[in-house]
């Protein structure tokens, strides 16, 4: 019981502040309950659709597959398809680190993680039609020109920081932690 509570200590934490506010500033209370349902049933709907689809990929992808196309030795192979996979994904960022974590799982190369997240959070397909449409073709193609090597820059400088053992220990948590 014990190890519940801790778990979903934000949460609950969430439901005290919510009804002390409700107590005490009933309108700020209220807002504040309105909005954390919105964000909840939001949340609702976006995640079953990502965990079916990781239930899936877990299932139907092999890890030799998986570290043969987006593993250590994948080259540019792996790249492209970090930055496809990101770009074609829908959702808010926050549904990609469940993904993440099985591609770590599967053997994916750290650096192609990276991109992937990368890709997800500034390359989207709908978000740089929305910047065509509203802000224009220039700007969109300047903005996408210019993340394409910012995120491969990143995400090569972050996996060259990190020690051998802090990827090990990073690969391992997602080993333990995505069932």
């Amino acid at each position: 019981m014990k190890d519940l509570f801790i778990r979903y200590r934000f949460f609950l934490l969430l439901v005290v502040v919510n009804i002390f506010l409700l107590f005490l500033k009933p309108d700020l209370g209220t807002k504040s309950i309105s909005i954390t349902w919105s964000n909840l049933v939001g949340m609702l709907t976006i995640l079953p659709p990502i965990f079916i689809f990781l239930g899936l990929l877990d299932v139907w992808v092999e890890r030799e597959t998986m570290i043969k196309i987006m593993g250590e030795n994948s080259g540019i192979l792996g790249v492209f398809i970090a930055y496809f996979l990101g770009s074609a994904a829908v959702g808010p960022l926050y549904a990609a680190f469940p993904v993440a974590g099985v591609l770590l799982k599967k053997g994916c190369k750290f650096s192609n993680v990276l991109i992937f997240m990368g890709a997800w959070s500034t390359t989207k397909i709908p978000l740089l039609l929305f910047e065509a449409s509203s802000m224009g073709t220039d700007f969109m193609l300047l903005r996408f020109a210019l993340n394409i090597p910012g995120i491969a820059l990143i995400a090569y400088f972050t996996a060259k920081m990190l020690s051998p053992k802090e990827r090990a220990v990073i690969y391992q948590n997602a080993e333990q932690n995505v069932s």
